[in-house]
């Protein structure tokens, strides 16, 4: 029976696409010389974004394609790729980007996220023994913004933070979801990983999650409380698809990101997992595939030869728990003030 490193091994010298510097979507044929690969195996990768986009002249259909166009933009860059919607597991022939390969340090991939314990929430009672503990997803997100890269300026193509991104017109696998609507109100997007126990027998699952907060009464206080509510819901079925399918899960990594939307807006919410092989450039020079099971983020970034990405701007119409975005002081009053303002004929608060 192959080893837990003897299957990781496989899969990611099986996981490397055609193209030296740009990924490819799992399942995009491969070729006789693709670096060895046979393109039997995947990296799943994780990305929650925000965008919006002002409705004065654009449809519904339109406002639709350019706020979720800004989503696919922002943050870890999947910009111009065919998506292809597919179910959310990473299992046999897979694996996880920060977390098997090109990790994140254990010192900082585990912070524990504080949310609604589990045996508050409505619904039958959950065994104690299938309870696992919650850590913020924002240490995976990074990382796969360190591997594709990022396009911050609305209005020029700025490849110098692209590294890797996916292929343009790529078809790229994504375990994905999605909210859209006008504002006024709150539109949010929440992810989630649970780690099999046994990786070698079990999937690995991710659960997305989006909805939107209409209205401009809710502030961010009470915008949270909901947000931690729904992320302690994701955690709960995650314990529910255990129970059924005879799964026990070791650990969670999740988080919400969410957007202030005006009543003259239109807002999306992403969640998505692209399931990629992986750009030839991404194995350093002289290294193999499989090497990339015993680096470390920051190992690889200095194998590679780039620099540490600079910190993403500054968007104070946009928040989040549990995915690195740090509250600043007042941030919660000027929010509510704003939104007040922009909402006359806003709908009373409440999730959708």
């Amino acid at each position: 029976m192959a080893t837990p490193r003897t299957r990781l091994e496989q899969v990611v010298d099986n996981a490397i696409g055609t193209h030296e510097r740009r990924c490819t979507g799992y399942l995009n044929p491969v070729g006789a010389s693709a670096a060895g690969s046979d393109g039997t195996g995947y990296v799943a990768t994780m990305k929650l974004s925000v965008g919006k986009v002002p409705v004065e002249d654009l449809d519904e259909g339109t406002s639709r394609i350019v706020s979720y166009d800004r989503c696919e933009k922002n943050d870890a860059y999947v910009g111009q790729i065919n998506m292809i919607t597919a179910s959310s597991f990473c299992g046999l022939d897979g694996a996880l980007w920060g977390y098997d390969l090109v990790k994140v340090p254990d010192d900082r991939l585990r912070k524990r996220l504080d949310l609604v314990p589990v045996d508050e929430l409505p619904g039958p009672d959950l065994r104690a023994d299938r309870q696992v503990p919650v850590y913020e997803v924002a240490p995976l997100l990074d990382a796969t913004e360190r591997l594709f890269g990022r396009i911050d300026t609305p209005d020029s193509h700025d490849a110098t933070r692209l590294r890797l991104p996916p292929a343009p017109g790529a078809h790229v696998v994504c375990a994905n979801k999605d909210a859209s609507v006008r504002g006024p109100g709150y539109v949010w997007s929440i992810i989630a990983i649970a780690i099999a126990e046994d990786q070698d027998v079990d999937a690995s699952l991710f659960i997305e999650d989006c909805g939107f907060v209409p209205g401009s009464d809710v502030g961010q206080n009470e915008l949270r409380s909901r947000l931690r509510w729904h992320l302690s819901t994701v955690a709960k079925s995650i314990m529910y698809c255990g129970q059924d399918q005879g799964v026990s899960y070791k650990e969670i990594f999740t988080g919400c990101k969410y957007l202030r939307t005006r009543a003259h807006e239109w807002g999306c919410a992403l969640s998505c997992a692209p399931y990629v092989l992986l750009a030839q450039r991404a194995v350093p020079t002289g290294r193999t595939p499989r090497s990339l099971l015993d680096l470390t983020l920051e190992q690889w970034e200095e194998l590679m030869g780039w620099q540490p990405l600079p910190p993403p701007p500054h968007d104070d119409d946009i928040g989040g728990i549990g995915v690195g975005i740090p509250r600043r002081p007042g941030a919660e009053a000027a929010a509510e003030d704003s939104l007040a303002r922009s909402s006359a004929n806003g709908r009373p608060a409440g999730d959708q």
